[in-house]
């Protein structure tokens, strides 16, 4: 059993959880990610790290309420207790060889995209980065991305907070001139991330985005994270998360994710009909 030793309200259904999980910890780089399962009969669920404690043993996590397993999790209140974290999982995100970094985070992406940040300033890698939300209230992390980042671009679609509009038009601007960024990071919604590869591919800028395909198992076993990445099939789990932001079909990752949103509409609606059970 994990225990949850933190619990923060970020904004509406977005919270942040602390667990001790000192192998994990101990062993996570930036871009990995776990597997929680709520109970011996709850499904698994991927979740991409936003921050580790080799020290202390602890890691955190991002967790946005959508589905049946993200709202019970919701439920859970500090000193509450799930029963396994799996990992860390996935590829570690590249991050040799760069000097100049763009880091763009969107929606619970923020919290993703925040180690990669993070790790690429402590080396030496001069970060800005781009944080975006549909508005002021859904803004969150905004303290530590400004700490993990020489810079920091605060974007909401309507204005209410930062600048008005998309991360694509401040990233646009930083692609432009002589001094360009040599590398782009992006996580977040899947139309975000594609948007963003389609934005730097004219200035001929690598760009990793970080993909959360449907996934069963995490190991390679199941084949149920499948994507295509340069017309060649991938496994998001153990090929990625990360992946050429130009080589990816978006428009085949879209299709895929949509397959069980009507299984998972329905498994929602009977759980709120049951009232809302935890079984913690």
């Amino acid at each position: 059993m994990f225990t949850i030793l933190e619990k923060r309200d970020l904004a509406d259904k977005i919270c942040e959880y602390v667990f001790e999980a000192p192998l994990v910890a101990k062993k996570a780089r930036p871009g990995q990610f776990v597997i929680l399962r709520l109970d011996e009969e709850g499904e698994r669920i991927p979740i991409t790290l936003a921050d580790t404690d080799p020290k202390t043993g602890r890691i955190k996590i991002v967790v946005q309420a959508i589905g049946t397993t993200t709202n019970r999790l919701h439920c859970f209140e500090k000193g509450g207790a799930i029963a396994d974290i799996i990992g860390p999982l996935g590829t570690p995100t590249h991050l040799d060889g760069f000097k100049k970094a763009v880091c763009v985070g969107g929606g619970v992406g923020i919290a993703c995209i925040h180690p990669i940040a993070k790790e690429l300033k402590a080396m030496g890698v001069q970060v800005t980065s781009i944080i975006g939300s549909r508005c002021k209230d859904l803004v969150f992390f905004e303290d530590e991305m400004r700490a993990a980042s020489h810079e920091l671009i605060v974007t909401t679609d309507d204005g209410s907070y930062g600048r008005k509009g998309l991360v694509t038009g401040p990233l646009a601007e930083l692609l432009q001139g002589a001094d360009k960024a040599d590398v782009v990071f992006s996580v977040g919604p899947v139309i975000m991330m594609r948007e963003v590869a389609k934005a730097t591919k004219p200035y001929e800028v690598k760009t990793y985005v970080s993909l959360n395909p449907i996934m069963v198992d995490g190991t390679g076993m199941c084949g149920a994270c499948r994507v295509s990445v340069g017309g060649v099939t991938k496994f998001g789990c153990v090929d990625g998360p990360d992946f050429d932001g130009h080589q990816v079909d978006f428009d085949l990752l879209m299709k895929r994710l949509a397959m069980f949103k009507e299984m998972e509409q329905q498994s929602l609606g009977l759980w709120q009909k049951e009232g809302c059970k935890c079984h913690k």
